[in-house]
């Protein structure tokens, strides 16, 4: 203590303080310098409302990180521009925005991972190896490195968004997607595709690549597709934006300028409206961005297709348009006139009463047509429409009479188009269930007799849910019991918590090795994994179906229990049973009910006797609510992303059953094609998945539509031991459709119910419909194979 006094001591003493101090500002200074560098090393943090928020490139001009849309937050890419920024990429666009707790990390085990407000760690990136460190680049082009600091294992010029800019190249098969609006960034309406044939092409988004879609294209198509695929769209840093080949040669060039201006910075964004435009921006003036080339060159807004939804079109004043409803229709989100129209709904009696057209004059349509009438006059053809059930509209100008389902599309009001007119049906009566609602919202009663059916239904809802009250009193009571003995169960043979909400058991490898014989006999193979035949002697003999995944993402114990967990909730007599898991280190097995009948692919495609057409019948119902209970009325919903007639299984007593349902998230990234994110069986692929953009549950209506082409046919979707003609079956079905030959679908097959037949075909063409708003939900695919909905003639389908 006596030391401590001495002032010389003291002196000394502070000294050394100051410099521990010192050396630890500048060890923190160190840090958070190289997190601010050129290179963003392990350990690097970002942070959604606090410093800091982004990595910078090395001149500054753009920036990695997050901003702000609507109440939360979105990773991505701007320009440093004022006064604001400007967004040139974001990752995750069509996810909710993130919290202001959010937390960006690249972690010292080389991943990029994000920290929502819930602590939970995602991986942001899927990096394929451990990253040693990051850049954003000055072109804007965000990069990851792997261990050989020299390679990029990731970059974000190669996803794009909506935006290219200078040196980033599109190749082909990629393509730009539009945004909602500048202040919204999810995927938007349009898309600017460059198209395996070597044509830059823009449309509406999620519709075929077919020219009656498109609103403008470069017509550059290639005679062979190898040179399509050497094609590659590049706008380079003097502003010159071209289409190129191999070799470097320019084959289309969009742009002329070539401008040596270090100041300005070139990006090409499809814009939320649907236009392509080329920007420059001055860092000099820190002026607003500069239109310097514009696709489609006309100024009318009206030129862009979709830019009006279904049952709408558009009108112009300069550079201002308006979307309008069609006589009779109303909005279907009145805060957004570009959304869309659905027919009002009416509520009178038929009576003797006839249907009757309203005209609408000086509206053009660019839209496809099921019906051509040359030399007719305006009387004949709107009589033939109103004689025809399947016309809702009929386009008539210059003689000809041009006949059309819902929805309408495509319209825009023309000078040029005095002399023609839109014939729209007017019903007298209740509106019948239509395809141009495009919420495919409930069907209206046509009649008395239909609104008796009605009091009968309700009657019989009474009645049941008088059942319900009482077999829920008793399966209350049998699954405490239920529960109770799952315990036991689960403390005896290792429970996983399994046994919490939901009656699964939890097998040991070596019970489920005895089993089956040692996993003896296979009986079924599919993208999941093996399936093996076993039995159980509890409660007497007991067979079951054991599957083993393969390739399954490595995940937590939590993750896949949680999964399995809702799948075990899933009790429906067309879904299959989950009875147990086995879950030791790596290994899962999933125990189901065996079924003694195989599966429906057994009798489409490997010879066995054709099943009775009401058979037939029944098994497409049967398929078609084991999914609505998968859409509907499970919880939380699943998309099955795999129907097909090998995931479609028939128990003793002949009920089909849909199997593995809710297996999609387990699947590792090397069972799919990467670049599209493919989960399914080529064959049954909705369009939806080629084109890289969002699922939903008409994906899985797509899929039914195909299997339910096969029913009816009983062949394979594509079959090359037939004539050349009959080859694809979605083709075959529609020309036979077309031509009213539906009984060449079935090969002299006899006891068949002819009008069952053409629904069957006709729902399964709705179903196959390219475009995800023009299919039906599959409750009513339900209600039109059961008869209580009117199915109208479906358009031809392209896929």
């Amino acid at each position: 203590m006596e030391l401590m006094k001495n002032p010389k001591v003291l002196a000394w003493l502070m000294a050394f303080q100051r410099l521990l101090l010192l050396l630890f500002i500048a060890t923190n200074s160190s840090a958070a310098g190289e997190c601010r560098s050129v290179r963003i090393n392990l350990g690097c943090e970002l942070f959604a409302s606090k410093d800091p928020t982004y990595w910078p490139s090395d001149s500054g001009r753009f920036a990695f990180g997050f901003y702000p849309e609507g109440g939360g937050f979105r990773v991505g890419i701007w320009l440093q521009t004022k006064p604001k920024k400007t967004v040139v990429w974001t990752a995750k666009r069509d996810e909710p925005p993130m919290s202001g707790d959010s937390q960006l990390v690249l972690s010292y085990d080389g991943q990029l991972i994000l920290t929502t407000d819930h602590d939970q760690n995602i991986t942001f990136l899927s990096l394929g190896e451990p990253a040693s460190s990051a850049s954003l680049l000055d072109t804007g082009n965000f990069v990851v490195y792997g261990s050989n600091i020299s390679k990029i294992i990731w970059e974000s010029f190669y996803y794009p968004t909506d935006t290219i800019v200078a040196d980033q190249i599109l190749i082909t098969g990629n393509e730009l997607a539009s945004s909602v609006s500048e202040s919204k960034r999810s995927t938007g309406k349009f898309t600017l595709k460059l198209q395996m044939d070597g044509n830059l092409v823009l449309y509406p988004a999620q519709t075929p690549e077919r020219y009656y879609h498109a609103y403008w294209a470069s017509n550059t198509v290639t005679n062979t597709i190898t040179q399509g695929l050497q094609r590659k769209l590049i706008l380079a840093s003097d502003g010159l934006l071209s289409l190129v080949n191999y070799s470097g040669s320019v084959i289309y060039n969009m742009s002329t300028i070539r401008s040596s201006d270090a100041e300005l910075i070139y990006r090409a964004t499809l814009d939320a409206d649907g236009f392509f435009r080329l920007y420059s921006h001055n860092f000099t003036s820190n002026s607003g961005p500069t239109v310097v080339g514009k696709w489609p060159f006309e100024m009318d807004p009206c030129i862009v297709k979709g830019i009006c939804g279904f049952n709408s079109y558009c009108g112009s004043m300069g550079a201002h348009f308006n979307c309008y409803c069609l006589p009779g229709f109303s909005f279907l989100n009145p805060n957004d006139s570009s959304g869309g129209c659905v027919k009002n709904i009416t509520s009178q009696s038929c009576g003797d009463s006839r249907d009757s057209v309203t005209v609408l004059e000086n509206v053009g349509w660019l839209d496809t047509v099921y019906s051509f009438r040359p030399d007719s006059t305006q009387q004949e053809c709107t009589e033939s429409c109103l004689e025809d059930r399947y016309c809702e509209a009929a386009f008539y100008g210059e003689n000809n009479c041009r006949k059309r389902s819902l929805p309408l599309r495509y319209g825009k009001v023309q000078s040029n188009s005095v002399g023609y007119l839109t014939l729209i049906k007017v019903s007298t009566c209740n509106v019948s269930y239509n395809l141009g609602d495009p919420r495919n919202g409930s069907s209206e009663i046509r009649s008395k007799k239909d609104l008796h059916l009605v009091f009968v239904i309700l009657g019989g809802v009474i009645v049941a849910v008088a059942l319900v009250g009482f077999t829920a009193t008793f399966l209350l009571w049998h699954r405490s019991r239920r529960t109770t003995h799952g315990r036991l169960m689960g403390a005896g043979n290792g429970s996983l918590g399994l046994t919490e909400d939901v009656s699964l058991r939890s097998f040991s490898y070596d019970e489920l090795t005895r089993a089956t014989g040692g996993f003896k006999e296979e009986v079924g193979r599919g993208a999941f994994g093996a399936v093996y035949k076993g039995v159980l002697d509890f409660n007497g003999e007991k067979f079951i179906a054991v599957k083993r995944l393969e390739k399954i993402i490595e995940e937590g114990e939590r993750e896949f229990l949680t999964e399995m967990r809702s799948i075990g909730r899933t009790h429906h007599r067309n879904l299959i049973r989950l009875l147990g898991v086995c879950y030791e280190g790596k290994t899962r097995l999933l125990v189901y009910d065996y079924m003694s009948n195989g599966s429906l692919a057994d009798f489409l495609c490997k010879g066995q006797p054709r099943l009775h057409w009401n058979e037939r019948v029944r098994i497409a119902q049967d398929v078609a609510r084991g999914i609505l209970y998968l859409h509907e009325d499970c919880e939380p919903h699943i998309i099955h992303c795999d129907i097909k007639p090998q995931n479609i299984l028939i128990d003793d007593s002949w009920t089909a059953k849909v199997s593995d349902f809710g297996l999609a998230k387990l699947l590792t990234p090397d069972q799919t094609r990467t670049f599209t994110g493919i989960r399914g069986t080529r064959g049954y692929l909705a369009p939806e998945w080629y084109k890289n953009t969002p699922i939903s549950v008409k994906t899985d209506v797509y899929s039914f539509g195909m299997v339910l082409l096969e029913i009816i046919c009983c062949r394979k979707n594509v079959d090359i031991d037939v004539p050349d003609d009959e080859m694809i079956l979605s083709e075959w079905v529609y020309k036979c459709f077309r031509t009213g030959d539906l009984k060449e679908l079935l090969k002299g097959e006899e006891e068949v119910d002819k009008k069952m037949l053409e629904r069957m075909v006709s729902v399964a063409l709705w179903c196959i419909q390219d475009e995800p708003a023009l299919r039906p939900t599959i409750k009513c695919v339900i209600s039109m194979l059961e008869g209580s909905l009117e199915v109208h003639v479906p358009p031809v389908p392209t896929s």
